[in-house]
């Protein structure tokens, strides 16, 4: 039987309640990164430290969630979608745990972007990987479309 991880970052709870959901429906393990320093809760703060980061390719220092993912064959990986793209603890994820070989399935909540470019950019930082169709939704997300998508990736 293949073995199932969620992993996520949530700004406000939303993508984790999404993760959650996933975690539930996949009879999945969970796993929050949590970025050493917390982004300002403050919105335009907030927005302007992280396009910051984006665009500078910067990887948070994690104090939760970089654990081997060894024993698992399935890695669904959560995130808002930030400028077209996945929060930054995303990329510190990405690029310190050994994703070779493993299956990852990115999801994410947004305001309107859709899933933007995070799944381009996880193929791009993961070119072992292999990665399937993702989900996205706003913050409202339907626990039937969610099993849908589920059964159309075969999970």
């Amino acid at each position: 039987m293949s073995k199932i991880l969620v992993v996520f970052y949530s700004f406000s709870n939303t993508t984790k309640r999404l993760a959650e959901e996933i975690a539930e429906q996949t009879k999945g393990d969970i796993r929050e990164l949590i970025p050493e320093k917390s982004y300002a809760f403050n919105y335009n703060t907030a927005t302007k430290e992280v396009r910051n980061e984006i665009e500078r390719g910067y990887c948070p220092k994690l104090v939760s969630g970089v654990e081997s993912v060894e024993s698992y064959d399935y890695i669904f990986l959560g995130t808002p979608n930030w400028f077209k793209s996945f929060a930054p603890p995303i990329l510190s994820f990405l690029r310190n745990v050994d994703l070779q070989g493993k299956t990852i399935i990115p999801f994410c909540t947004h305001g309107g972007g859709g899933l933007g470019q995070i799944q381009v950019n996880i193929e791009e930082e993961c070119p072992k990987s292999t990665v399937l169709s993702g989900f996205e939704t706003m913050s409202n997300f339907d626990k039937e479309k969610i099993k849908n998508w589920l059964k159309k990736i075969s999970l």
